[in-house]
């Protein structure tokens, strides 16, 4: 039973100054609210212009009205679009006039993302492309923009699709030769089932890698700089970053906070934390700054740990490495990457080829360095096939593929098994249903969609 939705109404436009902003309304039969709107009749699709008046006649804004009838529309339903003048003021006195005109429709403001929750609930979109319009939106990054466009478009859906008909396709034959056993049917052999389950377990990798990257160009990284006082950690910073972000001296200590800047590589947003340089001290303050440098490596993708090549006798450096490593092993934070960086490479005669240096204050080695942040994130240059992925991708893709590989366990296990095989079949086909929606709480997509704008 499908219930009736009340009509409604946002800005679609960034609310700010600008020269045009656009109001928009989708709701079931508009045409009343039209034809108040606009005495002559009013061809769908064409724009016509109109005055937009108050109750006392005197004219609020004029502009372009368009009108899309159901289902071709954006959200399947009725839309109206006026494109008036961008101010607050004006858009919201449209508005304001809009929903009075529309009373007896029931015509009211728009909920975050429910314009783009008809347009899935109504058939015209499935979830994963409701969610790159949001990605496209945020997009930060060319690239972003067309990982959000691919999946836009429809091509993560398909794969995910595509992934469905197969598994459905080998259910079938599973639970067909379990209904008729006296067949006697060899599955094994005459369903090649084991071909199957490969095609599908090499597809879901693949997917599932593609993922991976689009959430690394979504999401990006946190990079901690660590090490003892007077290291350069201040100055790697300004140097990644390109400007003075951080105060840099020859006084040790003068970092007694942790310092955030976000900077991009290959389209990838890194947000780096300079940190307080590690050491006993007696100071109140930067005793504080110590604990949140601690902090900040329990939360890092990366940490770049950084020693001052100058100095002969490592011996100190060695010692906090390793407390560094003994306290991500305590915190269970082993898949924190930590890249060594020798800095002060400007005052270094003899370069051992093993070891990553630069110079922060010169910028020699800065480029090597960024290479070696891409390669830790495990970064693809010039990939076409990136999937903007959200973590809710990621964890039903996950959680798919453990369901297969438990599929392949019980397969191995010959047809005394394929009830079992055919139940993670099963399992990991819900999974893959969570990402377009097909399968999904309620609950679930209200969450999703109350994180989109108003306008979409």
């Amino acid at each position: 039973m499908q219930f009736k939705r009340d009509p409604i109404i946002a800005q679609a436009t960034a609310v700010g100054k600008a020269g045009i902003g656009v109001v928009r309304i989708s709701g079931e039969g508009l045409n009343p609210l039209l034809n108040k709107l606009f005495k002559k009749s009013i061809t769908p699709r064409v724009a016509s212009l109109i005055h937009l008046r108050d109750e006392n006649f005197q004219s609020i804004d004029q502009g372009l009205l368009i009108y899309f009838s159901a289902p071709n529309s954006f959200t399947g339903e009725d839309v109206i679009e006026f494109h008036g003048h961008g101010g607050v003021l004006v858009m919201n006195l449209v508005i304001q006039r809009l929903i009075e005109l529309g009373k007896d429709l029931g015509l009211r403001l728009a909920k975050p993302g429910e314009f783009s929750e008809r347009a899935f609930l109504n058939g015209k979109i499935d979830l994963a492309q409701a969610e790159a319009i949001a990605d496209l939106i945020d997009a930060n990054s060319i690239a972003a923009i067309k990982s959000a466009n691919r999946s836009l478009s429809g091509e993560f859906s398909k794969k995910i699709n595509r992934l469905v008909e197969q598994l459905t396709h080998l259910r079938m034959l599973v639970e067909a030769t379990l209904d008729f056993p006296e067949e006697e049917i060899e599955f094994l052999e005459s369903a090649n089932a084991e071909q199957q389950w490969q095609d599908i377990h090499d597809a879901l990798q693949t997917v599932l890698h593609a993922s991976k990257q689009g959430a690394l160009l979504k999401n990006g990284a946190l990079v901690v700089l660590a090490g003892a006082p007077n290291v350069g950690k201040s100055s790697l910073l300004n140097q990644l970053a390109q400007q003075e972000i951080a105060i840099v001296t020859p006084i040790a200590g003068t970092t007694r906070d942790r310092i955030r800047e976000e900077i991009y590589l290959d389209g990838i947003p890194l947000h780096i934390i300079d940190t307080a340089g590690l050491r006993e001290s007696d100071d109140v303050v930067e005793k504080i700054g110590i604990e949140r440098s601690w902090s900040a490596m329990g939360d890092a993708d990366i940490i770049l740990f950084l020693r001052d090549a100058s100095i002969i006798n490592q011996a100190d450096s060695d010692l906090l490495l390793q407390e560094i490593k003994n306290s991500l092993e305590l915190e269970n934070h082993q898949s924190a990457h930590l890249i060594e960086v020798w800095n002060k490479k400007d005052q270094v005669n003899l370069l051992d080829k093993n070891l990553l240096y630069i110079s922060a204050k010169t910028g020699d080695g800065i480029e090597n360095l960024k290479e070696q942040l891409l390669q830790a994130l495990g970064w693809e240059k010039h990939s076409d096939n990136i999937i903007l992925a959200r973590q809710r991708h990621l964890d039903s893709l996950n959680i798919a593929l453990v369901h297969i590989h438990q599929a392949h366990k019980y397969l191995s296990l010959g047809n005394a098994s394929l009830e079992l095989f055919a139940e993670e079949l099963r399992l990991a086909q819900e999974e893959l249903g969570e990402i377009t929606g097909k399968l999904l709480p309620d609950e679930l997509l209200g969450k999703i969609f109350s994180s989109f704008c108003i306008g979409k």
